[in-house]
């Protein structure tokens, strides 16, 4: 039945599943994992060909918060307050805004870069003030809401238009993941102007195409496993494998979306289930490792649409890395220059007072000297 709807959905999209043509993107990958105490860890990657200089914040309780209208000019848009407090990361010195994160309810989720098939809302004459830029959108969401079937009522009553960021360098087009604390994940992606909310069972979430290409390939891969198959025998001889490993032969490993959605869901399905919610923040980080894009990997060519368009080629790395454990109230997070592991506590931090606290990124790698 999933694969029929998702097919379905796929054919309205506008989606060949033959042949399609797929540009390449920026390669932000997000999965789940299960704690056996009934907690959740969501893990994901950034990457980016120009630094995002990324900070840490806490948006507090009560705090006043304004959209940016159609015509990109900041405060034109939806005003709203703050109903939950909300930590994450923000992107090129846009301090009110979070492109990845978690508010205290444990909803946590991520916005990911869908260039080539992001197409916000028009915003009619005199509904400004109903609106919101695309880079507002998870910032809205966990600043208001704690469950998915909350974001499912209010999202179709708000417009999300396709204002120019300019710290960006134009439109900002992403599709966003959610997931909230009783395991619920949803897709959010504008296409041709239209809201398209899904459900996700695989809480597993790439770049483009639309999730729903993502649900019906998968299907192609139900023969992995991290098990390995009967060993093989042909006439009375027996034909081991190589090596250990034999029954991921044939996961993908390049570094299009498409593939790193396998990979994912691969691994992430196959992941320890006997671990706590505070453990699976170790396996979440060990899983991302598989993600991480070390310089030389992906060249970006100047002017293109993946990389915030420079003027010159670059490399795609892996900004930063980062972990919401929706039980435990943490946000982990590692980046590029720092491996070290950086986290916000929701039990440590002043929830409450309607202000925007800045935490930088800029600390020092701890090296251990052994002697």
């Amino acid at each position: 039945m999933l694969a029929r709807r998702t097919l379905q959905l796929a054919c309205l999209l506008g989606i060949s599943l033959l042949g399609c043509a797929i540009s390449p993107a920026i390669a932000c990958t997000s999965f789940m994992l299960q704690g056996n105490d009934g907690g959740r860890v969501y893990g994901r990657t950034m990457e980016w060909g120009q630094p995002l200089n990324s900070e840490a914040l806490l948006i507090q309780r009560g705090t006043s918060l304004r959209g940016v209208g159609a015509s990109g000019q900041q405060g034109t848009g939806l005003a709203w307050t703050s109903r939950y407090a909300v930590v994450g990361l923000n992107a090129v010195g846009v301090d009110d805004i979070v492109v990845d994160g978690m508010n205290e309810r444990g909803m946590a989720g991520g916005l990911l870069n869908f260039a080539g098939y992001a197409q916000f809302q028009d915003v009619p004459s005199g509904q400004q003030n109903r609106s919101i830029a695309s880079w507002q959108l998870l910032t809205y969401v966990l600043s208001n809401f704690e469950s998915i079937a909350e974001v499912k009522q209010a999202l179709p009553n708000i417009l999300v238009n396709g204002s120019v960021l300019q710290a960006f360098g134009g439109p900002v087009p992403i599709h966003m993941t959610l997931h909230d604390s009783s395991g619920q994940s949803l897709s959010v992606e504008y296409i041709k102007g239209e809201l398209h909310m899904l459900d996700n069972p695989t809480g597993v979430y790439t770049n483009n195409p639309p999730l729903p290409y993502h649900l019906a390939a998968a299907g192609n891969y139900a023969n992995l496993s991290a098990n390995p198959p009967a060993v093989m025998r042909i006439n009375g001889q027996t034909l081991p494998p190589a090596s250990s490993g034999v029954g991921l032969h044939g996961l993908p490993g390049d570094f299009l979306s498409t593939s790193r959605f396998i990979r994912a869901l691969i691994l992430s399905h196959n992941a320890p289930t006997d671990l706590s919610s505070a453990q699976q923040v170790g396996t979440a980080f060990h899983l991302l490792g598989q993600f991480n894009l070390p310089p030389g990997s992906i060249v970006l060519p100047p002017g293109g649409a993946f990389g915030g368009g420079s003027s010159k080629a670059s490399y795609e790395i892996t900004e930063w890395s980062v972990v919401a454990d929706q039980k435990n109230g943490t946000y982990s997070i590692k980046t590029f220059e720092n491996p070290d592991l950086r986290q916000l506590r929701f039990a440590d931090l002043p929830l409450s007072g309607g202000e925007i606290k800045l935490m930088p990124l800029t600390q020092q790698q701890s090296i251990t000297e052994l002697r």
